[in-house]
């Protein structure tokens, strides 16, 4: 049919034209839709690729369906002369923001696919991603208001100097969220992942998402913590992704001595210690240098002041750094092990271990270190020391007893 005889046929039989539009528009949305669409959808589940599962799960097809009438409808707007402009504009403002939205989800299609790659290391780029669809947002509304009035959109632009002000203060969220995605992303502050503590948010766990406007925190009690994203540059944090990748987690932790129990330590004590296989080299060099300094200094020797002598605390300590480097699950090179005295207060005498795992595993971290204190608590006795803990009711009521 050529185009003379297609008018002719329009002004003869308008209705029955328009009628036969609107079963277009119809066949075309279910081909795009029932054929197009399914077939997009089936071809996506049959192959080994998640990629393309993931294309399609966010191109959803269904959804793009529509464009195919709302573009006949505009195709064929000029049967219909007195409504043609605003059916027009209608069909192409429809298809815009399809349009629109379709690309979007696109882009939350190659967040997903980047996250989901093997590579990935946790540097989220959705802050950008968002920036992109914030644009898209922008242009979109631009476009859509330059069709609605038949205005330039060149026109709109230059219009946009006199509501700068206005706009800043509309977006002044997004414009510093843009500032801090930026910063965090170039200086390599948070990833997702990471676990972070923010006091002020009394916020402590996982980063699981990190998007333009927030970064959504997975709390230990399995609560959410969600923080705009230009806090993370305002507000102080701690980030512990430095001691998961150093493969060791820090133990510091001190045993208080109750003082009054610290003593030199006498030649039937050294013995006894010297059985101890952990201290035992140690101790006979002790009891050495002692015989030593007695055949030496024999007219002056003074026990317990004069000559090489040891406290059991001292020892005690020489047990410990020996105890924790027999350990496995403890580093002995790369990370700093000590063992040391903190400065006496009036609970006692702080003694402090000073270690790090070999695993930043949570759970293996804290049984790790109830291993070390339990022990270490259970072992001063065998040194004559006790460890302080503020006096109970039972204390009190033995002290009675005894005084009976």
């Amino acid at each position: 049919m050529t185009p003379q005889e297609f008018e002719l046929l329009v002004e003869n039989y308008p209705l029955a034209v328009l009628v036969g539009v609107i079963l277009l528009s119809i066949l075309g949305f279910l081909i795009a839709r029932f054929i197009i669409g399914q077939a997009l959808t089936y071809i996506a589940s049959k192959t080994k690729n998640i990629y393309d599962d993931i294309l399609v799960e966010h191109l959803k097809p269904f959804r793009v369906a529509w464009v195919a009438p709302a573009l006949i409808i505009y195709f064929f707007a000029y049967l219909l002369p007195e409504y043609q402009t605003g059916i027009e504009k209608i069909s192409l403002f429809f298809v815009l923001w399809i349009t629109a939205l379709t690309v979007m989800s696109l882009l939350n299609a190659v967040n997903t696919i980047y996250e989901a790659s093997p590579s990935y290391s946790g540097v989220s780029i959705q802050g950008y991603l968002d920036l992109v669809k914030l644009l898209l947002t922008i242009i979109g509304i631009i476009l859509s208001i330059s069709l609605l009035t038949g205005e330039s959109p060149l026109v709109l632009l230059t219009g946009l100097g006199a509501v700068t002000a206005i706009l800043l203060l509309v977006f002044r969220d997004t414009i510093l969220a843009i500032v801090a995605s930026v910063q965090i992303a170039a200086n390599d502050l948070i990833k997702e992942g990471d676990w972070i503590e923010v006091p002020s948010y009394e916020a402590d766990g996982d980063v699981l998402n990190i998007s333009l406007h927030t970064v959504k925190i997975q709390n230990w009690d399995k609560t959410y913590s969600i923080i705009p994203t230009y806090k993370m540059v305002e507000v102080p944090y701690k980030n512990w992704r430095g001691m998961q990748e150093s493969g060791g987690r820090r133990i510091k932790r001190s045993l208080i001595i109750d003082m009054n129990t610290l003593k030199f330590c006498d030649e039937q004590m050294l013995n006894r210690l010297s059985k101890v296989d952990l201290i035992k080299e140690q101790i006979n060099e002790i009891i050495s240098n002692l015989d030593e300094f007695k055949r030496t200094h024999a007219d002056q020797y003074d026990s317990p002041l004069d000559g090489p002598q040891v406290t059991n605390a001292e020892i005690f300590r020489i047990y410990i750094e020996n105890y924790m480097r027999s350990r496995e699950d403890i580093h002995q090179e790369n990370l700093t092990l000590l063992v040391r005295s903190l400065s006496p207060s009036e609970h006692g005498l702080p003694i402090e271990v000073y270690a790090f795992t070999k695993t930043t595993a949570w759970d293996l971290y804290e049984k790790i270190q109830a291993e070390i204190f339990d022990h270490l608590i259970a072992a001063a006795n065998i040194f004559d020391l006790n460890v302080f803990q503020q006096p109970t009711g039972l204390d009190f009521s033995a002290g009675l007893k005894l005084q009976r």
